[in-house]
């Protein structure tokens, strides 16, 4: 006489968990193959091979020999060392500095602003997003005519009106070329800022600000003790994002000063395009492009953490 045993229905439901969670990683693995293997192609390699060119002596030789001869840390000393670099490394934190308070400042006055409701305030809303919507080499252009010092829309109006008794070189002057190619950018960028921070200001709950009324806290006191400790998440990620970008900004000012006057406008990632497609020496172009970077870098870790700390204390 035989005896079968059953199974426990223990072993069978973990056998039955184990290949479904099996099965589930294999899903996430093909949902997120393609995206990890598009970043790593177009973004990814670029970066390595960008950071392998600032060790090579890599210029327009090498596109027909092939050779691109390793020299260390030359490329980066030479950089370094020349006179453009101190004033490009210089323009590009008061570009940075200047067009970042200025987009958030009145990015967040928009936000506020917005977050009445009112006559038209989502057409007026969606107005705000032109700037954005208009390719940068456009806007560049149609800055240019604005700013022009003989006949500039902007001049015109101050003459007419007296302000002035002639034009003035907003972009040919090398005291105010760097001024006004931060206004433009802080035009460009205003509609980022104000989406943002729009976003996080219609997650905060109105009950708060009505509990906060009933304390006193209206107003400014209410923007501090409520909106802004409710809003520091969204300020930390536009606040990186926006350093970023403004970072890498390039077509602005190459269309309206070319780095400009006098290298009044000259900014490391000017430097790096010209070096690498005006000179053809790539290899110190990808050094200013690598120090670039690592200031990004360094600027998103530090504040980042100091943020982090900042909350948790």
């Amino acid at each position: 006489m035989t005896t079968t045993t059953e199974r426990p229905a223990t072993t069978t439901a973990a056998t039955a968990k184990s290949a479904t969670g099996r099965g589930n990683r294999w899903v996430t693995v093909l949902f997120l193959g393609p995206a990890i293997a598009y970043l790593a192609l177009f973004f990814g390699y670029p970066v390595v091979k960008n950071v392998v060119m600032g060790f090579q002596q890599y210029d327009i030789a090498t596109f027909f020999t092939g050779e691109a001869p390793w020299v260390g840390f030359s490329n980066y000393v030479e950089v370094v060392g020349s006179a453009l670099f101190s004033k490009a490394l210089l323009n590009t934190f008061l570009f940075t500095v200047g067009s970042i308070l200025g987009q958030f400042v009145l990015g967040m006055a928009l936000a506020v602003f917005f977050r009445r409701k009112f006559p038209l305030s989502g057409f007026l809303r969606s107005l705000i997003l032109l700037p954005w919507l208009i390719p940068l080499i456009v806007s560049s252009a149609v800055w240019r005519w604005l700013l022009d010092t003989d006949g500039g829309a902007l001049n015109r109006f101050l003459t007419g009106v007296g302000v002035v008794d002639a034009g003035i070189p907003w972009l040919t002057s090398t005291s105010l070329a760097l001024v006004s190619v931060i206004g433009v950018n802080i035009w460009i960028g205003i509609p980022f800022n104000a989406v943002i921070l729009h976003g996080g200001l219609q997650g905060i709950p109105d009950e708060l600000y009505e509990a906060g009324a009933l304390d006193g806290a209206t107003g400014w006191r209410a923007f501090r003790h409520i909106t802004w400790p409710m809003l520091r998440p969204v300020v930390s990620v536009t606040l990186v994002l926006g350093v970023v970008y403004t970072l890498k900004v390039l077509d602005i000012i190459l269309g309206l000063t070319n780095a400009g006057p006098a290298n009044a406008t000259q900014t490391l990632t000017t430097q790096s395009y010209q070096l690498s497609f005006q000179s053809f020496d790539f290899g110190q172009g990808a050094a200013v492009s690598n120090i670039l970077i690592v200031i990004s870098l360094v600027f998103a870790v530090v504040y980042l953490r100091a943020n982090r700390r900042s909350v948790e204390d």
